[in-house]
């Protein structure tokens, strides 16, 4: 599930707090660490559990109207497309998915307000109406349109954005890979496929590439080599970055350069490009406007000097 670009943003938030704090203990980052990487797949679990209740709260509202005294002809005889939809029908009977929200103790049932709010928007929606007329009925077209739902109502939304702050204080910034994980597994059932929890780590998954070291192996020794060679490898920041006006010099900043430096020493199967490249697009999201200029830079003076000095070695590779 996890790539090495979200695995490396974790072990650097971890090596940041650890820099922030001034502690450094390994065994402390690795708990972090691995309690961050669970959360992603949580989060996962928590968003593929809405569409069961979302198409719930569709068939109470409809209930509603119907009851209502001197209900109109469409009120009385609605279309219930939607409310019938498979994608619910199999996700509510699923039993991988059910357990997995049974021990998270997860459930939708107290954002009752949130969902009424998602089935408005959703309504007012061309893509919905659509769908509503399209005149076709299948398991594909169902899955689609929750593939849009999740593309379109979920992202950037204060109301959806406190809840998950609420449940877990490492689900802020994980909200759109779990999202696009959660439409992958929508594509995979609309071919036939069905609910899946998955692997943890994407080298886990079928059809890894041989020869590429594990993931979780990967970003333990990340984190690790960052945070015991601290010390020596931010100096060196400090040492290239005397050119800089003093107020460019964010920890945030110093902490990636100092991962780009852990990376590119210790993991000679990795080019040194694609780490550089790594940090450099990570410093975009995490830093400040002047960060990407900050840590290609200063990347690009370390390495240089590196490899005059002879300190990096690169095994030819695929990758």
């Amino acid at each position: 599930m996890l790539n090495r670009r979200i695995l490396r943003i974790k072990a650097f938030k971890v090596a940041y707090s650890a820099a922030l704090s001034g502690n450094f203990s390994t065994r402390d980052a690795e708990i972090e660490l691995r309690m961050s990487c669970e959360a992603t797949r949580d989060l996962f679990v928590f968003m593929s559990g809405i569409v069961v209740p979302l198409t719930r709260t569709a068939k109470e509202r409809i209930d509603s109207l119907r009851s209502k005294f001197n209900p109109t002809e469409e009120e009385r005889n609605p279309n219930m497309k939607f409310c019938d939809n498979r994608l619910a029908q199999l996700l509510a009977d699923d039993e991988d998915l059910n357990k997995a929200l049974k021990q998270r103790k997860y459930s939708w049932e107290q954002y009752d307000i949130f969902l009424k709010k998602v089935l408005d928007s959703v309504y007012s929606k061309q893509y919905f109406k659509d769908y509503m007329t399209s005149g076709k009925s299948s398991i594909a077209e169902d899955c689609g349109l929750f593939v849009h739902i999740f593309e379109d109502e979920f992202i950037d939304v204060p109301e959806l954005e406190h809840i998950l702050e609420d449940m877990s204080l490492y689900w802020n910034d994980d909200l759109a890979y779990a999202l696009t994980w959660c439409c992958r597994t929508f594509e995979d059932i609309a071919k036939g496929g069905r609910w899946t929890l998955p692997y943890l780590y994407q080298s886990q998954m079928k059809g890894g590439v041989s020869g590429v070291e594990d993931d979780q192996v990967f970003v333990k020794r990340l984190l690790n080599l960052t945070l015991v060679n601290y010390d020596k490898y931010s100096q060196m920041v400090y040492d290239f970055a005397k050119g800089w006006d003093a107020d460019r010099l964010f920890l945030s900043d110093v902490v990636l350069v100092v991962m780009g430096i852990a990376e590119i020493l210790n993991f000679p199967n990795i080019p040194v490009k694609v780490s550089m490249n790594e940090y450099v697009e990570i410093s975009k999201y995490y830093g400040t406007p002047k960060s990407r200029a900050f840590v290609n830079g200063i990347l690009d003076r370390i390495v240089k000097k590196l490899t005059e000095d002879g300190q990096i070695t690169k095994i030819a590779t695929n990758i």
